[in-house]
């Protein structure tokens, strides 16, 4: 299947099933979840048709792993990076004990100041290596990547998340926590 369709796609569930559900008809179950048929017929009715067989290339061959299905294969959802509140049900888990943040060269001086803060996410992202937060922050311009000490956050109280695509959540990394990597 062509590339540049695939994005397309990825792109499009990225607004529906993180940001805007409602606006083609969508109401997210706790999870996150929506049943594949409705999301399919609601693509439909909203003038973007999406065949079985793009979503699960989509699911299958998207690079940051966005979305994902039930055990069924009935159900998908998003992954993280949600804006529209949902229960994702994610489970405590203890982290690693150093994880990694990346972001363009414009924010450190904020984020030395007060921090990761999540903005208008559920959780601040995190990654478990170095390559992944340098891509993640390569997004934002040139790449800085922050250390986090999630065992001294830990053992300080905060909980930490992991979701099914490997992101680590946490609902914020004050200063003090933070290195930047030279």
């Amino acid at each position: 299947m062509n590339n540049s369709r695939l994005v397309k796609i990825s792109k499009y569930l990225s607004k529906h099933l993180r940001h805007q559900p409602e606006r083609i008809g969508l109401k997210l179950a706790p999870g996150g979840w929506v049943t594949v048929d409705e999301l399919l017929a609601a693509c439909k009715k909203n003038q973007f048709p999406i065949t079985r067989t793009e979503l699960n290339e989509v699911v299958a061959n998207n690079d940051k792993k966005r979305f994902s299905f039930d055990s069924t294969g009935a159900l998908i959802r998003a992954n993280q990076g949600h804006s529209t509140e949902v229960d994702l049900q994610l489970e405590p888990i203890v982290p690693p004990d150093v994880l990694y943040h990346g972001t363009g060269h414009k924010a450190v001086d904020s984020i030395q100041q007060t921090g990761l803060n999540k903005m208008s996410r559920h959780h601040v992202h995190l990654s478990a290596d170095i390559a992944t937060a340098k891509t993640v922050g390569a997004r934002h311009g040139k790449p800085v990547v922050f250390i986090v000490d999630a065992a001294a956050m830990h053992e300080a109280g905060y909980i930490f998340y992991c979701s099914d695509n490997g992101v680590w959540l946490v609902d914020h990394v004050p200063p003090e926590y933070l290195q930047k990597k030279e």
